[in-house]
């Protein structure tokens, strides 16, 4: 079962808690004001060790690849529409079931269904705008679950909560060397059971973050441990790889 992402504060009112795929992402956000530019998806990947190359490379492929998926005019209107579809299912429940209710609740969806096929017309128009992105490539924190691509592991929900039985199951498919690590065959074991057909896009991208998940963490047996990537999905490890590093910075010096 996911965690919950709210809780009550001491007035009573329900609030919404920082997810585990928001806290994955909020590492790269520097100045702390819910977006991320590429510059700061390069300098997030520069704290954690990695080289010029490749904190350019990733911060280019990653906000291109996410900035669209988070701008908040298309996430929005999609909560919206979710919405509306949700409702519109649930009134027609009732009218199946209340059948001397009928002339009102045909009266209810029929108003449904012309705000969803207006909602759907919408969409359609904000997808074509949204296929032409900020120059500026900025991610949206808050809307980080709408960038959750296919072909992964389903760790995270669609809420972008962290699921323990989905994370367990991971390890108990693919880690048959060591129980609590991932070789880099049984990682490509991993990636080529989660592909989806005809999902390129999806499958790309989870290559590419498994990989550079490897060159950076593995141990020096070639394992990259379960625990190392348990603290990927609660947010961590990055916040600890940065102080790993700012550590030997200054026994060095």
């Amino acid at each position: 079962m996911a965690s919950s992402s709210s809780s009550i504060d001491e007035e009573g009112i329900e609030k919404q808690e920082v997810t585990p795929l928001e806290k994955h992402v909020m590492f790269f956000d520097i100045n702390k004001d819910g977006v991320i530019y590429p510059w700061e998806t390069y300098k997030g990947f520069r704290k954690i060790g990695s080289g010029v190359l490749l904190s350019t490379v990733a911060s280019i492929f990653i906000n291109i690849g996410l900035s669209g998926k988070t701008r908040p005019a298309i996430s929005r209107f999609r909560v919206d529409l979710s919405q509306c579809e949700v409702e519109l299912q649930k009134v027609s429940g009732e009218r199946d079931a209340l059948r001397l209710l009928c002339s009102q609740k045909d009266e209810v969806i029929n108003d449904l269904q012309a705000d969803l096929a207006k909602a759907h017309e919408e969409e359609a128009e904000l997808d074509k705008q949204g296929k032409w992105p900020s120059p500026l490539f900025p991610i949206e924190v808050k809307n980080i679950k709408f960038a959750k691509h296919g072909s992964d592991s389903d760790v995270y929900d669609t809420e972008g909560r962290f699921v323990p039985e989905k994370f367990e199951e991971l390890f108990k498919k693919h880690a048959r060397t060591n129980g609590n690590a991932l070789t880099a065959s049984e990682l490509d074991e991993l990636l080529k059971a989660n592909k989806q057909p005809k999902d390129f896009a999806g499958h790309i991208a989870a290559k590419s973050e498994w990989k550079v998940l490897y060159l950076l963490c593995k141990d020096e047996h070639g394992l990259l441990p379960k625990d190392t990537v348990r603290s990927v999905y609660d947010g961590s490890l990055f916040e600890l790889m940065a102080k790993a590093k700012q550590s030997k910075k200054h026994e060095r010096g």
